[in-house]
């Protein structure tokens, strides 16, 4: 299993609203994710400077690639673009972070 983590950064003053439209995440967006073999998917909030912190982990993180074609992964994003930064693209500025430390 791989781990996978990355910033990325919410509009201040949407901290409630990102939260509701998780709480409500459509169904076939989490089955996409599961299907690319995303699990343990979750995204912490610093609400003092709205950076948002994902870790996820994938069996294989090459099948991730296929996400950004998928039109369900496009509509989420579409969604998402008011409430966050957004590349060019529609899809989320999502800076990678590097793991330095990990404990079993």
């Amino acid at each position: 299993m791989h781990r996978i983590a990355f910033k990325m950064k919410l509009h201040n003053g949407f901290e409630a609203e990102y939260q509701k439209r998780h709480d409500a995440i459509w169904p076939e967006l989490q089955s996409l994710l599961k299907e690319s073999g995303i699990q343990e998917y979750s995204i912490f909030l610093e609400k003092a400077t709205g950076n948002l912190f994902g870790y996820l982990q994938v069996s294989d993180p090459a099948a991730m690639d296929a996400l950004p074609h998928q039109h369900v992964m496009k509509r989420w994003w579409h969604y998402m673009k008011d409430i966050m930064d957004v590349n060019d693209d529609e899809s989320p500025v999502s800076i990678p972070l590097k793991e330095v430390f990990y404990m079993k």
